[in-house]
């Protein structure tokens, strides 16, 4: 990193079982040519050791983190009642992994971290023990007292980035959803989240239609008419750079991404396919609209290849380059 931040960044481990502590300590062992900054795991330190062998420093403060960082993984420990078996989720491992994230949220709002990455949960586990938000998004706004409809989800990569309008919504409520105040909500969280994480001082937001060819003037749906060219003429009547409803199916090629900063896109796998096209392996999750940052890997606990060294780290290792990059930024503009 060009740029030094205040203090180092806060790293969940996400669920025991799960990928989250192998591919946190791959980071730690490739920081030079992942070029990372100094940052600190929370977590159980049997479920790292379970699936790696280098050196763990344990810290009781992220102060010490930076150097703790050129000899070990530093680390906050939280003592599970058990070790959790790699590939195994347990109901005790989500007591850990919840407390890990309510760790390390609390450490980037006191300002003791510099952000916060969160590792992959496993929700069903989660709900076993009480949780009841929709996934990690909703909880952290809530611990920084915002309501989770004035946040939203940013997909970023190298060339693109996306937000969804609706998310985990199957398809066909999609459009019962949609209305201009909530398009217009959230174009505003990606415009500011453009200026205030990425330093665009003029952000350009294209929007998407969401029937095919953008409803052809009515003829393939009405939503483009009547909901969202309402929402955009409210943004640019703001004095925003807002443009659509496009096709979404012109939107993704090269020459189509140099106009704009980001997609606002209606649903869920409009703004995911394109961007895990293009970037499967750094496309980073950036929640928008929070006092704190906060991102986290485009991928789940993969059960299923946890434990057996396969897990690839570059994902986490983008999420924990880019919450640096967006910590430095804010700082910067403040």
């Amino acid at each position: 990193m060009a740029r030094a931040l205040n203090n180092p960044l806060a790293v969940s481990l996400g669920d025991p079982a799960g990928i989250g502590p192998e591919v946190i300590a791959k980071c730690w062992d490739h920081r030079d040519s992942f070029n990372l900054p100094p940052f600190v795991a929370i977590g159980d330190p049997r479920s790292v050791a379970a699936v790696w062998d280098g050196p763990i420093e344990v810290i009781d403060d992220p102060r010490q983190a930076d150097s703790a960082f050129d000899y070990g993984l530093p680390l906050i420990q939280l003592n599970a009642l058990r070790s959790d078996v790699p590939g195994h989720p347990s109901v005790a491992g989500a007591h850990t992994s919840l407390d890990s994230l309510e760790i390390a949220v609390g450490l980037a709002r006191s300002g003791s971290a510099s952000a916060v990455i969160t590792g992959p949960i496993a929700k069903e586990q989660l709900y076993a023990i009480g949780f009841q938000h929709p996934g990690q998004t909703e909880f952290v706004a809530e611990r920084c007292g915002v309501s989770p409809g004035n946040v939203v989800m940013m997909l970023a990569g190298p060339t693109l980035r996306t937000v969804p309008v609706t998310t985990h919504l199957p398809l066909k409520e999609v459009a019962s959803q949609l209305n201009s105040a909530l398009i217009e909500s959230r174009g505003r969280a990606a415009l500011r989240g453009l200026q205030r994480n990425f330093g665009i001082a003029e952000p350009r937001l294209a929007v998407s239609g969401l029937n095919p060819h953008s409803g052809e003037g009515g003829q393939l749906g009405l939503e483009e008419l009547e909901i969202i060219a309402p929402a955009i003429a409210v943004l640019v009547a703001e004095g925003w750079r807002v443009t659509g409803p496009h096709p979404a199916d012109t939107m993704f090629h090269t020459r189509a991404r140099a106009n704009y900063d980001a997609a606002l896109c209606m649903y869920h796998d409009q703004a995911l396919i394109p961007i895990k096209a293009l970037h499967f392996e750094d496309a980073v999750n950036v929640t928008l609209g929070l006092p704190i940052v906060r991102t986290a890997p485009d991928h789940g606990t993969a059960f299923d290849i946890a434990g057996q060294d396969r897990a690839d780290p570059r994902p986490m290792a983008a999420a924990i380059r880019m919450a640096a990059e967006n910590a430095i930024q804010r700082a910067e503009s403040a």
